[in-house]
């Protein structure tokens, strides 16, 4: 259990002070959330990547995380969603996570599985289920014949042999991310998608080791997080994203993250990077700035694990004041850095601390 005590510094805001974990420092508390962006050819990262995640490690974030990266191809959101599944996809991603480096941030990864998630249309196509295979659908797995949707066909419930192939996958997309030069991985157990799907009692109503209890429903996330942490480098962070709860009365919840996350924590999870949300389309949830932000303070304080923030953090003095309150140890903006790249380097200049421009940019804006 590490030391949760809020972190202070006499030398300027939290929010830029390096963070290190395990054998990764980061510049500064800064982190960019992974966002699936919906622009790839059978999962190969291309130009859009290098561009996109370079710029915002050009920006100054200290973390730069590749969206959701599928560790199977029916593991993919939609047919545009990057993936993992081969060492062509590792080759692709190799000069984004070293640009990525080159520019002094640390480049991250997150390893998904979409489950009855699976086999949609990008958002700007309407995000809808593809059903048709002449339309290119597959099938889509599930802990359990519960589809997201009322009306969309059934998903496969994975039997025993599925259930392994899905921790074979994650490990070998873990060891793809290594050798592509990822030094962060993070494990997707949130949002709805397939883990997220075995922990909620909402989405899975197994019967056998892997359902029923809370223990049975962690069963499959922490066995994947024990088999990543036996083969990924000792000094490489592991961080899991969950949903602290799915705003729905008898689903996964607050007190059931916190009991999760003491369970990663024993298992080697570095961090839990907390959102909430997405298992059910018509949960009601009270969106507002910082609105999940609680959730992040009380499994940092409740579980002695380190966590990140997200959602609606848009200013520098609210990021500010997570950090320097001990609510999380880092935030991660997603699209407040779509709207601003260099939203770190503004942040610091608001903050009244040196701002971290790149070599090739600062000793032009620094001049008089």
């Amino acid at each position: 259990m590490i030391d949760c005590a809020p972190t202070t510094t006499d030398t300027g805001p939290t929010l830029f002070s390096p963070l290190t974990v395990r054998g990764v420092t980061l510049r500064n508390r800064i982190g960019v959330s992974p966002m699936c962006q919906y622009c790839c050819t059978d999962g190969l990262a291309d130009a859009w990547h290098l561009v996109h995640l370079g710029s915002r490690a050009v920006g100054g974030a200290g973390l730069v995380m590749a969206e959701a990266t599928a560790v199977t191809p029916e593991g993919r959101i939609s047919p545009a969603d990057l993936g993992l599944w081969s060492e062509a996809h590792a080759a692709a991603l190799a000069p984004v996570a070293a640009f990525i480096r080159r520019m002094g941030a640390v480049p991250g990864i997150q390893l998904a599985h979409a489950g009855r998630k699976a086999s949609c249309l990008p958002p700007w196509d309407g995000g809808a289920r593809i059903v048709d295979r002449q339309d290119g659908a597959w099938d889509v797995l599930a802990p359990s014949a519960i589809p997201f949707s009322e009306g969309e066909p059934l998903p496969i419930a994975l039997d025993a042999a599925g259930i392994d192939a899905v921790k074979e996958a994650f490990v070998a997309a873990a060891h793809r991310a290594v050798a592509a030069g990822f030094a962060v991985i993070e494990l997707h157990a949130a949002h709805g998608y397939l883990l997220h799907q075995f922990l909620s009692p909402l989405s899975n109503h197994r019967d056998d080791a892997y359902g029923g209890s809370l223990e049975n429903r962690m069963r499959l996330p922490l066995e994947i997080i024990a088999a990543l942490r036996a083969v990924i480098p000792g000094a490489m962070p592991l961080l899991v994203r969950i949903s602290a709860t799915d705003w729905m009365e008898g689903g996964w919840d607050l007190e059931q993250s916190v009991c999760f996350a003491r369970e990663m924590g024993k298992l080697g999870v570095d961090l839990v990077d907390v959102s909430s949300g997405a298992l059910v389309p018509h949960a009601r949830i009270p969106v507002a700035p910082g609105y999940q932000v609680p959730f992040a303070a009380a499994i940092r304080e409740q579980a002695g694990i380190r966590t990140s923030a997200v959602g609606l953090i848009t200013e520098p003095a609210q990021a500010e004041a997570i950090v320097a309150t001990g609510q999380a140890d880092m935030v991660l903006l997603a699209r407040e850095m779509l709207r601003s790249p260099y939203w770190p380097i503004q942040a610091a200049a608001a903050l009244g601390c040196e701002q971290p421009w790149p070599q090739q940019y600062g000793y032009a804006v620094k001049r008089r």
